[in-house]
């Protein structure tokens, strides 16, 4: 005889409940909501909301402002050929991308700012804030959750239906 564990064919079944309805995976509960801690659906739009700093950082250096999540002026340049279709538009975007950004903790800023925009390793990230690697890399996820939660609240990223 085998010292394997017998299991069962059928553990779960695909269909729900009767009377059961499925949560929404984008909604909160009050435990969550209690923890402060980001809802795991929003981990699929990390890369969108990195893309959204990045349009960001382009637009604001069209539109002559320094990105206000940069702590010092010194920020890694790069040039793209992304025509902008309006002066308005590029600035109204600045402006709410910065409101978003305002709405978030110093700390989150700083890291999202130094990975994101400034392209720094979270090894060099780590160094700068004087913070340890762990650390950044626990953080910088929820950084950028948070950041996505204010994007859906203004309309900036849109979830499919």
């Amino acid at each position: 005889m085998s010292a394997a564990l017998q299991l069962p064919s059928l553990w779960a079944s695909n269909a729900p409940r009767a009377g059961y309805q499925r949560p929404n995976p984008l909604l909160r509960s009050a435990s969550e909501e209690q923890a402060g801690g980001p809802s795991a659906s929003l981990a699929f739009y990390r890369k969108h909301t990195e893309n959204i700093l990045r349009r960001y950082l382009y637009a604001s250096t069209q539109v002559g402002r320094a990105p206000s999540i940069l702590a010092d002026p010194v920020g890694r340049g790069w040039a793209s050929s992304r025509p902008i279709r309006t002066f308005e538009d590029a600035l109204i975007f600045v402006l709410d991308v910065e409101r978003c950004l305002g709405r978030l903790d110093p700390l989150d800023r700083r890291i999202l700012g130094r990975v994101v925009l400034q392209e720094y390793t979270q090894a060099e990230t780590a160094v700068l804030l004087g913070m340890s690697v762990r650390t950044i890399a626990y953080k910088l996820p929820r950084a950028l959750d948070r950041l996505t939660e204010r994007l859906l609240e203004n309309g900036l990223l849109v979830l499919p239906n």
